[in-house]
């Protein structure tokens, strides 16, 4: 499924999912709601969304995780965010704790097409301006990340 085609929530939700997997095999509702700051009948609510649309393994009262799919888009959204962000405090001198809201806003539109410039322009960097790693063009994680 194209990231293009999907709605900005569906996106962000990919990506909260994505980021507390880290921390746990299956993520709860209850902590996806408490990530992304609603209810937990939204976050409910848009886990059966995205199991419909084959982004999520769904089990009721075990939590989810993400398909193949789904992981995929939530690195491309990480990878764009991550990128932005260190252009806007590279390249714009933005202060580094005000790039995170507008990278949100930009991490959704940006064509792969600009995302390539973007990365070239910054020399194929492998950290944001955070020091969290950034997903190559290929979705890979630098070496020791």
């Amino acid at each position: 499924m194209a990231r293009a085609t999907l709605s900005d929530a569906i996106q962000d939700y990919l990506r909260e999912i994505y980021k507390l997997s880290g921390t746990a095999e299956r993520v709860s509702t209850t902590a996806l709601a408490r990530g992304m700051g609603v209810s937990a009948a939204s976050a409910s609510a848009m886990v059966k969304k995205l199991a419909v649309l084959g982004l999520v393994e769904h089990a009721p009262y075990r939590g989810v995780t993400l398909t193949g799919d789904g992981e995929r888009v939530a690195l491309e959204v990480t990878r764009h965010h991550r990128l932005l962000e260190l252009y806007l405090a590279q390249t714009l001198g933005i202060a580094v704790d005000e790039v995170h809201a507008e990278a949100d806003r930009l991490e959704h539109v940006l064509s792969d097409e600009l995302e390539a410039r973007i990365d070239e322009a910054l020399g194929f960097p492998t950290h944001d301006p955070h020091g969290d790693p950034i997903p190559d063009a290929n979705l890979e994680w630098p070496d020791g990340s």
